[in-house]
């Protein structure tokens, strides 16, 4: 049994951890001491307030009404807000089709529309007079006109920064908020008394017409600019919710059940599991489901990434949103809503985006000490320059703090990792390759053993009628008629497989009669007139039918891992038919560029190791083979590897792969095999090839490298502008920075960071 961890919303078993406590009649337990620590500090906050909201399922509430911070996903609350932990904007937990209007980016343009249409003047009445000579306005007037347009943007324009300011002190996460609000709140708090109470400060710095320097427009400029980069960065997040919201947007709003009396037009919303729909000539499938009646050509490329339309006749299956050709279908809903596969891509990119890759550790670790750093640098610079500095000496020391808490802010650093990913993820299911989490997304890249079960994943995973070889006497299509008429009695999985080539000729199929079924050998029966028997070699013995014109060509077939079946006729040799489990296309092609990269390829089967040794020798590049290999066996192998140093990847498709799947470095499923094997595993291949994999890893490295130019821009911003700003060329240069120029460099670095992990949307993989 497992539990989740109040604070931090970890699942922890409460039979390995270590903390735990008591409240209100319940044990809790925690993942760690730190965890421990902070609920017993304040457990209502965790239990009853926003906090608690992280146990909600989304399946209990409407679409859209749980609320999330895409840096911190443990956060969960009912409606929009900011992060308790970095003050970042919440957005949607479940992506919603419609577009709705992000109160924050409204609320937020708002205020920089308006701060800046304020802040134009104020830059003017200060600096023209400073650069151009320009006095338009007495000084004793200028000031007051200077507070007059200063106060709304501060005041109003970055209150959502002082909330998040107060939020980051009160819970002791110290994040940009903190250095914002400082920065800010000290320039105005000063600039306020400085206008107020000129008499207040020493008159050795009062040297505007006997009143001290005020920092009002640095102040204003400064929260505007913070404002813009609020903006571009949300517009930006939207932007990566695009993908989503155009997958979303493939499933119609509509469906048509058939009823008894009459067909209707009918929400999709409101479609049952078990309803009858009619899907017409080039509209969309409605939900996922089976044929039930009709035969037609589906353009499936949605889910597939293949543009060559799949033949659908009675019987098989149907995805949501993919697009019917020429011909009529009635089909059964078998998945619905949340369930269709649309749905679960959805959901995956959506939890895929929010999740945190183990690179962001290291930007976590230095974003814990680096905000205290900070705000101890701006108060070692404001010491020094009031010591040593020039006079006016105050008015420096003032200046160059402020300009070191502006220039620091460490949103690029925060954004640096969650951009990428959620670019990233998002790209990579327009490429058909879902990626459940970040920390698969960076392991990829990594892996050096890629272990690939056989049926389903190197081959198609359901037997086909490759060949038919007629005896001399016989014709061939005359011969598979016969045969396939018969086995239209049995449930044998080989005789689907013949039943589907005659009917793939365009063979009218009888009924046969006398049917009988040899356990362990195959069937007899007669048809049109004539007796068949279909099976092995021992049946044929025992029946007195000589084999030896053929028997040569089927040992060579049956050394290539394929089926063969014996036919006779009326007591006399009729020929063979040959079935086998098909190669899917790209196998070998995927194979050869995974050892060119330099992954080692393992396959691992159930299957007889002669099989096995045919399938690899006929795909090429296999670099070892484990044959009737059982389900838990398979698990031990992937730990086996493993523990020789080893970064395992694991692909398969049934329920007999996923605990291998599990145990892996990276899990990969199939899209077209089970939905536990898809559960188990870390990414999942839409359209069930191997070839995805090649484009998993290019996109792995795409966004890892990406990830690593956003984490060396914010440390190269942070790292050259802190000192700048603390004025260490001011001795050598006379060169000081302007808080209005840190925050300018501040947003600057954040959206560099945005525009670098955009570029994403656009590699090739």
């Amino acid at each position: 049994m497992t539990v989740k961890d109040p604070v931090c919303g970890m699942t922890v078993d409460p039979a390995k951890t270590l903390h735990h406590v008591e409240f209100e009649g319940h044990e809790h337990h925690f993942c760690s001491a730190g965890c421990l620590t902070k609920f017993t500090a304040d457990p209502h906050r965790y239990l009853h307030g926003p906090a608690a909201q992280a146990a909600i399922s989304p399946k209990d509430v409407p679409q859209g009404t749980i609320w999330t911070c895409p840096m911190h996903p443990q956060i969960r609350q009912m409606g929009p807000g900011s992060c308790p932990i970095c003050g970042m904007a919440l957005e949607p937990l479940e992506p919603s089709l419609d577009e709705q209007p992000n109160p924050e980016l409204i609320d937020m343009s708002c205020r920089l529309w308006i701060s800046a249409a304020l802040s134009l003047p104020l830059v003017i009445l200060t600096l023209g007079g400073e650069i151009f000579g320009w006095q338009l306005v007495p000084i004793s007037i200028s000031i007051w006109l200077q507070l007059a347009l200063a106060t709304p943007v501060v005041l109003w324009g970055g209150w959502p920064f002082f909330e998040r300011f107060w939020a980051s002190l009160k819970s002791r996460n110290l994040n940009m908020f903190t250095l914002i609000g400082l920065g800010v709140g000290v320039a105005y708090g000063y600039s306020l008394v400085a206008t107020v109470f000129p008499t207040a400060f020493p008159a050795s710095i009062r040297t505007m017409g006997g009143r001290a320097p005020v920092y009002l427009e640095a102040a204003a400029v400064i929260t505007t600019l913070v404002l813009l980069g609020q903006v571009l960065e949300l517009r930006a997040r939207s932007a990566t919710g695009k993908a989503i919201r155009a997958l979303l947007g493939l499933a119609p709003k509509t469906a048509r059940r058939v009823t008894d009396s009459r067909d209707e037009d009918v929400a999709l919303d409101l479609v049952q599991v078990g309803d009858i729909l009619r899907v017409r000539p080039g509209e969309k499938v409605p939900v996922d489901g089976i044929v039930t009646e009709g035969r037609s050509s589906v353009d499936e490329s949605m889910i597939s990434g293949e543009p060559v339309p799949v033949e659908k006749t009675e019987g098989d299956p149907l995805t949501g949103a993919t697009v019917n050709g020429t011909g009529a279908l009635l089909m059964r809903a078998e998945r619905v809503g949340r369930d269709t596969m649309l749905s679960q891509i959805v959901r995956m990119v959506a939890e895929a985006q929010r999740s945190r890759a183990p690179i962001q550790a290291m930007a976590d670790k230095v974003s814990a000490w680096f905000v205290p750093a900070v705000v101890m640098t701006s108060i070692v610079t404001f010491i020094v320059w009031s010591l040593v500095g020039p006079e006016p000496r105050f008015a420096h020391a003032l200046v160059n703090a402020i300009a070191v808490l502006i220039i620091a802010c460490p949103c690029a650093l925060g954004l640096a990792t969650p951009m990428s990913i959620m670019v990233g993820t998002g790209r990579g299911a327009s490429a058909g390759v879902l990626v459940k989490n970040a920390e698969a997304l960076e392991l990829m890249e990594k892996i050096d053993t890629l272990i690939v079960d056989k049926t389903g994943t190197l081959t198609m995973g359901k037997p086909r009628l490759i060949k038919v070889v007629a005896a001399p006497t016989f014709d061939e299509l005359y011969l598979l008629r016969l045969a396939a008429s018969l086995e239209k009695g049995s449930e044998h999985p080989l005789a689907a497989a013949i039943v589907d080539g005659a009917e793939e000729r365009g063979l009218a199929l009888v009924d046969a009669t006398d049917f009988a079924s040899h356990t362990g050998k195959g069937v007899s029966g007669t048809v049109a007139g004539r007796a068949v028997v279909l099976g092995n070699k021992p049946m044929l013995d025992d029946l007195g039918v000589d084999t030896t014109l053929l028997e040569a060509e089927a040992d060579a077939l049956r050394a290539e891992g394929q089926g063969v079946m014996l036919v006779s006729v009326d007591g006399k040799l009729g020929g063979l038919l040959v079935v086998a489990d098909p190669i899917k296309d790209n196998a070998a092609a995927a194979v050869a560029a995974l050892r060119k990269s330099g992954v080692r390829v393992v396959m691992m089967t159930g299957d007889n190791r002669r099989t096995a040794e045919a399938v690899a020798r006929r795909i090429g590049g296999i670099d070892e083979i484990f044959a009737d290999v059982l389900p838990d066996q398979k698990q031990t192998m992937v730990e086996k590897l493993r523990n020789e140093g080893r970064r395992v990847a694991m692909a398969g498709d049934g329920i007999n792969d996923a605990p291998a799947l599990a145990a892996a470095d990276v899990g990969i499923a199939m899209g077209t095999g089970t939905d536990v094997a898809m559960e188990s595993a870390a990414v999942t291949l839409v359209k069930g090839d191997l070839g995805g994999i090649v484009r998993a890893r290019h996109l792995s490295r795409a966004v890892m490298r990406n990830i690593r130019q956003n984490l060396f821009f914010s440390f190269i911003f942070n790292a050259a502008g802190v000192p700048i700003a603390a004025g260490v060329l001011y001795p050598l240069f006379g060169m000081l920075l302007s808080p209005i120029i840190a925050g300018a460099a501040m947003a600057f670095s954040s959206v560099t960071v945005i525009g670098n992990s955009l570029r994403l949307r656009g590699v090739r993989i």
